[in-house]
């Protein structure tokens, strides 16, 4: 079983930055996808930036040039710094892992990251 524990959310006033930590346990072996998605009430959950075993980054138009994932020296905790918030980056931030070898996909519970005008 793999496990994602999220932290870093928080409230923050617009142009400010936070940075998102997700560390990932358990039988976690080969190659695998992490990203961050958020989702607002009432919508779907939508793609924010991933980070491929291979170094493979993609983001979100919406936060291109404002955040970066990046993994830490343990491969399997992965980080969003997002700077320059805006207000309707307002959402709850969900750490992702999508596991090659399984085909599995695997969520943390949810950060809530609140951006004030």
């Amino acid at each position: 079983q793999v496990q994602l524990v999220e932290s870093g959310g928080g409230l923050v006033q617009a142009g400010g930055s936070l940075r998102l930590s997700c560390a990932a346990s358990g039988s976690i072996f080969g190659a695998n996808t992490m990203g961050w998605y958020r989702q607002v009430p009432g919508k779907q959950r939508d793609l924010v930036a991933l980070l491929t075993s291979a170094a493979y980054t993609n983001y979100a138009a919406a936060v291109k040039g404002r955040f970066t994932i990046s993994r830490g020296s343990d491969v399997n905790t992965v980080y969003l710094q997002m700077n320059s918030l805006k207000p309707e980056d307002t959402a709850v931030y969900y750490c992702n892992l999508y596991h090659w070898a399984t085909s599995r996909d695997y969520w943390g519970q949810g950060t809530q990251v609140t951006v004030s005008s």
